[in-house]
């Protein structure tokens, strides 16, 4: 498949055309944000290091029946999808207090969840992504409440897939965030990637932080963090 022009550049990754006008290729880019752009940075081989950490994970979530836009891992960078048309809803999960959750409502962090929390953010950076319920995301008319059903379903869903998978590795599930987006005839499949970009990962054993707050927090040791969750993938995975 043939990479042709780009359509769109978000902060971590670029879509490009290919002649068939049904699929995209995704490009990871080495750009690291934090706190909607205010801060940034670029973190050697991060790019590689979520194309393939997505694409480990994305191939046991469809063996587990989960529907996604992925296609195939082309190279270090690339990943061929589906085109879907992005529903702008970041859809959080939390089983375990951490980040803004924390702060927010003085909870301290490390606190685990009674049941996984279920959030909605409003995808929208010139207002910032704010925190939204779903009678907020019917009246802004960017889903049907049937699809929001179903979003919370497969949610739900992913969250247990990928608690079972970390759990193997040693690893904590503290909270991620995903993105769903609508094929053609109109089916919800899950989208984007699922990285330490999008995850909050601990070791079991130490709480050692595995993920972006790693860059958030200035802890230094990025691209280590995201090469020991690769490493633990491969070792189960791959």
């Amino acid at each position: 498949m043939t990479k042709l022009n780009m359509i769109y550049e978000g902060k971590a990754k670029q879509l490009y055309t290919t002649e068939d006008d049904t699929k995209l290729i995704i490009h990871y880019k080495d750009d690291a944000t934090a706190f909607n752009g205010v801060k940034k940075a670029s973190i050697e081989h991060k790019g590689e290091l979520n194309n393939a950490i997505t694409t480990l994970i994305f191939k046991q979530l469809i063996q587990a029946g989960i529907p996604t836009h992925y296609i195939e891992t082309l190279n270090e960078r690339d990943q061929l999808c589906h085109k879907v048309d992005i529903i702008p809803l970041e859809v959080i999960v939390r089983n375990i207090i951490a980040g803004s959750m924390a702060k927010r409502l003085a909870i301290l962090e490390g606190t685990v969840a009674p049941r996984p929390i279920y959030e909605l953010c409003y995808k929208n950076d010139d207002l910032g992504d704010p925190l939204i319920n779903e009678d907020h995301a019917l009246a802004l008319n960017v889903v049907r409440e049937d699809e929001l059903a179903e979003i919370k379903r497969l949610t739900l869903r992913i969250n247990e897939e990928l608690k079972k998978l970390f759990d193997t590795i040693n690893i904590k599930l503290v909270d991620f965030k995903l993105e769903f987006g609508k094929l053609p005839d109109g089916t919800i499949v899950l989208a984007d990637e699922i990285s330490p970009d999008t995850c909050r990962l601990w070791d079991k054993d130490t709480n050692q932080k595995l993920d972006k707050d790693r860059f958030r927090r200035d802890l230094g040791q990025v691209e280590d963090a995201y090469q020991e969750i690769l490493k633990r993938l491969k070792e189960h995975y791959a």
